[in-house]
Protein backbone atom coordinates (compact mmCIF):
# COMPACT_ATOMS: atom_id res chain seq x y z
CA UNK A 1 0.00 0.00 0.00
CA UNK A 2 1.24 3.48 -0.82
CA UNK A 3 2.20 5.85 1.97
CA UNK A 4 0.09 9.00 2.03
CA UNK A 5 0.74 12.36 3.66
CA UNK A 6 -2.89 13.52 3.65
CA UNK A 7 -5.55 11.70 5.70
CA UNK A 8 -8.49 14.11 5.32
CA UNK A 9 -10.99 13.11 2.61
CA UNK A 10 -12.54 16.59 2.83
CA UNK A 11 -9.32 18.01 1.38
CA UNK A 12 -8.88 17.76 -2.40
CA UNK A 13 -5.19 16.99 -1.78
CA UNK A 14 -6.22 13.67 -0.16
CA UNK A 15 -7.71 12.52 -3.47
CA UNK A 16 -5.01 14.15 -5.62
CA UNK A 17 -2.37 12.13 -3.82
CA UNK A 18 -4.21 8.86 -4.37
CA UNK A 19 -4.95 9.51 -8.04
CA UNK A 20 -1.34 10.58 -8.62
CA UNK A 21 -0.10 7.31 -7.08
CA UNK A 22 -2.73 5.23 -8.94
CA UNK A 23 -4.18 4.06 -5.61
CA UNK A 24 -7.88 3.96 -6.56
CA UNK A 25 -9.42 0.72 -5.23
CA UNK A 26 -12.91 2.24 -5.68
CA UNK A 27 -12.39 2.60 -9.44
CA UNK A 28 -14.60 0.08 -11.28
CA UNK A 29 -12.51 0.31 -14.41
CA UNK A 30 -15.55 0.81 -16.65
CA UNK A 31 -19.31 1.25 -16.73
CA UNK A 32 -21.20 -1.00 -14.29
CA UNK A 33 -23.95 -3.21 -15.66
CA UNK A 34 -26.60 -1.78 -13.31
CA UNK A 35 -26.11 1.67 -14.85
CA UNK A 36 -26.31 0.21 -18.36
CA UNK A 37 -29.57 -1.50 -17.40
CA UNK A 38 -30.94 1.71 -15.89
CA UNK A 39 -30.12 3.71 -19.03
CA UNK A 40 -31.81 1.06 -21.17
CA UNK A 41 -35.03 1.40 -19.13
CA UNK A 42 -35.38 5.15 -19.63
CA UNK A 43 -37.85 6.48 -22.18
CA UNK A 44 -35.67 9.49 -22.98
CA UNK A 45 -32.18 10.83 -22.15
CA UNK A 46 -31.82 12.44 -18.72
CA UNK A 47 -29.90 15.57 -17.76
CA UNK A 48 -27.44 14.06 -15.32
CA UNK A 49 -24.87 15.10 -12.73
CA UNK A 50 -22.05 12.75 -11.71
CA UNK A 51 -20.54 14.11 -8.47
CA UNK A 52 -17.11 12.90 -7.40
CA UNK A 53 -16.64 11.55 -10.91
CA UNK A 54 -13.07 10.28 -10.62
CA UNK A 55 -12.14 8.55 -13.87
CA UNK A 56 -15.37 9.59 -15.65
CA UNK A 57 -16.11 6.29 -17.43
CA UNK A 58 -19.83 6.81 -16.90
CA UNK A 59 -19.73 10.32 -18.34
CA UNK A 60 -18.46 9.00 -21.67
CA UNK A 61 -21.06 6.23 -21.70
CA UNK A 62 -23.95 8.59 -20.95
CA UNK A 63 -22.86 11.21 -23.47
CA UNK A 64 -22.46 8.55 -26.16
CA UNK A 65 -26.01 7.44 -25.34
CA UNK A 66 -27.23 10.98 -26.05
CA UNK A 67 -27.60 12.09 -22.44
CA UNK A 68 -26.74 15.61 -21.27
CA UNK A 69 -24.26 14.63 -18.54
CA UNK A 70 -21.81 16.67 -16.48
CA UNK A 71 -19.15 15.17 -14.22
CA UNK A 72 -17.66 17.16 -11.34
CA UNK A 73 -14.85 16.54 -8.88
CA UNK A 74 -13.07 18.88 -6.48
CA UNK A 75 -9.69 17.15 -6.83
CA UNK A 76 -7.62 18.58 -9.71
CA UNK A 77 -5.79 15.29 -10.33
CA UNK A 78 -9.08 13.41 -10.61
CA UNK A 79 -10.38 16.03 -13.04
CA UNK A 80 -7.21 15.77 -15.13
CA UNK A 81 -7.50 11.98 -15.34
CA UNK A 82 -11.24 12.16 -16.03
CA UNK A 83 -10.66 14.65 -18.84
CA UNK A 84 -7.93 12.47 -20.32
CA UNK A 85 -10.37 9.53 -20.49
CA UNK A 86 -13.35 11.59 -21.63
CA UNK A 87 -11.97 12.41 -25.10
CA UNK A 88 -14.44 14.54 -27.02
CA UNK A 89 -16.49 14.98 -23.83
CA UNK A 90 -13.56 16.35 -21.80
CA UNK A 91 -15.14 19.80 -21.31
CA UNK A 92 -17.99 18.10 -19.45
CA UNK A 93 -15.55 17.10 -16.68
CA UNK A 94 -15.54 20.12 -14.39
CA UNK A 95 -13.47 20.96 -11.33
CA UNK A 96 -16.11 22.03 -8.83
CA UNK A 97 -17.33 21.70 -5.26
CA UNK A 98 -20.54 19.66 -5.17
CA UNK A 99 -21.98 21.85 -2.42
CA UNK A 100 -21.81 25.08 -4.43
CA UNK A 101 -21.88 23.94 -8.07
CA UNK A 102 -25.03 24.96 -9.96
CA UNK A 103 -26.34 23.24 -13.09
CA UNK A 104 -26.81 25.17 -16.32
CA UNK A 105 -30.23 23.55 -16.73
CA UNK A 106 -32.53 21.57 -14.41
CA UNK A 107 -31.31 18.09 -13.53
CA UNK A 108 -33.29 14.89 -13.99
CA UNK A 109 -30.76 12.63 -12.29
CA UNK A 110 -27.90 12.61 -9.84
CA UNK A 111 -25.82 9.47 -10.37
CA UNK A 112 -24.39 8.12 -7.11
CA UNK A 113 -21.25 6.02 -7.38
CA UNK A 114 -18.93 6.00 -4.34
CA UNK A 115 -19.59 9.67 -3.54
CA UNK A 116 -21.68 9.29 -0.38
CA UNK A 117 -19.25 6.71 1.01
CA UNK A 118 -16.18 8.80 0.11
CA UNK A 119 -16.91 11.56 2.61
CA UNK A 120 -17.07 11.25 6.41
CA UNK A 121 -20.44 10.23 7.91
CA UNK A 122 -20.97 13.69 9.42
CA UNK A 123 -21.35 15.02 5.85
CA UNK A 124 -24.28 12.77 4.97
CA UNK A 125 -27.12 15.13 5.92
CA UNK A 126 -25.53 17.87 3.79
CA UNK A 127 -25.08 15.54 0.84
CA UNK A 128 -28.69 14.34 0.92
CA UNK A 129 -30.04 17.87 1.37
CA UNK A 130 -27.94 18.98 -1.60
CA UNK A 131 -29.29 16.14 -3.74
CA UNK A 132 -32.78 17.29 -2.83
CA UNK A 133 -31.94 20.90 -3.63
CA UNK A 134 -30.58 20.02 -7.05
CA UNK A 135 -33.63 18.02 -8.13
CA UNK A 136 -37.17 19.11 -8.86
CA UNK A 137 -40.09 16.84 -7.90
CA UNK A 138 -39.83 13.68 -9.98
CA UNK A 139 -36.05 13.90 -10.31
CA UNK A 140 -34.01 10.97 -9.10
CA UNK A 141 -30.86 9.98 -7.28
CA UNK A 142 -29.84 6.57 -8.61
CA UNK A 143 -26.74 4.48 -8.21
CA UNK A 144 -24.70 2.41 -5.82
CA UNK A 145 -25.00 2.53 -2.04
CA UNK A 146 -22.44 0.86 0.22
CA UNK A 147 -23.86 -0.85 3.30
CA UNK A 148 -21.36 -1.68 6.03
CA UNK A 149 -20.52 -0.79 9.61
CA UNK A 150 -17.00 0.46 8.90
CA UNK A 151 -15.53 2.87 11.42
CA UNK A 152 -12.57 3.86 9.28
CA UNK A 153 -12.74 4.92 5.68
CA UNK A 154 -13.14 5.86 2.97
CA UNK A 155 -15.17 4.06 1.97
CA UNK A 156 -17.48 4.81 4.88
CA UNK A 157 -20.32 2.30 4.97
CA UNK A 158 -23.84 3.19 6.06
CA UNK A 159 -26.64 1.16 7.62
CA UNK A 160 -29.75 0.85 5.49
CA UNK A 161 -31.91 2.25 8.30
CA UNK A 162 -29.70 5.34 8.51
CA UNK A 163 -29.87 5.86 4.75
CA UNK A 164 -33.65 5.49 4.79
CA UNK A 165 -33.87 8.05 7.60
CA UNK A 166 -31.72 10.56 5.72
CA UNK A 167 -33.64 10.16 2.46
CA UNK A 168 -37.17 10.00 3.90
CA UNK A 169 -37.79 13.77 4.18
CA UNK A 170 -37.22 14.24 0.43
CA UNK A 171 -37.26 10.97 -1.50
CA UNK A 172 -39.13 7.70 -2.06
CA UNK A 173 -37.17 4.57 -2.97
CA UNK A 174 -38.46 3.36 -6.34
CA UNK A 175 -35.83 0.76 -7.32
CA UNK A 176 -33.70 -1.66 -5.32
CA UNK A 177 -31.51 -4.60 -6.26
CA UNK A 178 -28.33 -6.11 -4.92
CA UNK A 179 -25.25 -5.77 -7.11
CA UNK A 180 -23.83 -9.03 -8.44
CA UNK A 181 -20.70 -7.70 -10.16
CA UNK A 182 -19.16 -5.49 -7.46
CA UNK A 183 -15.46 -4.78 -7.37
CA UNK A 184 -13.67 -6.31 -4.35
CA UNK A 185 -13.87 -3.30 -2.01
CA UNK A 186 -17.70 -3.27 -2.26
CA UNK A 187 -18.41 -6.98 -2.84
CA UNK A 188 -21.54 -8.24 -1.13
CA UNK A 189 -22.18 -4.89 0.50
CA UNK A 190 -23.74 -2.67 -2.14
CA UNK A 191 -27.12 -2.21 -3.73
CA UNK A 192 -28.41 -0.32 -6.74
CA UNK A 193 -31.10 2.06 -5.50
CA UNK A 194 -33.14 4.77 -7.19
CA UNK A 195 -34.81 7.47 -5.11
CA UNK A 196 -37.43 9.82 -6.54
CA UNK A 197 -37.75 13.40 -5.33
CA UNK A 198 -41.16 14.17 -3.88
Amino acid sequence: MADFANRDPLDPAFWDERFAKSFTPWDRGGVPSALRDFVGRQAAPLTTLIPGCGSAYELVYLCEAGWDATAIDFAPEAVAQGRARAGQWRERVVEADFFVWEPARPLDLVYECAFLCALPPAMRPRIVARWAGLLAPGGRVAGFFYFDQTVKGPPFGIARAELDGLMAPYFDCVEEEMVADSIPIFAGKEAWLAWQRR
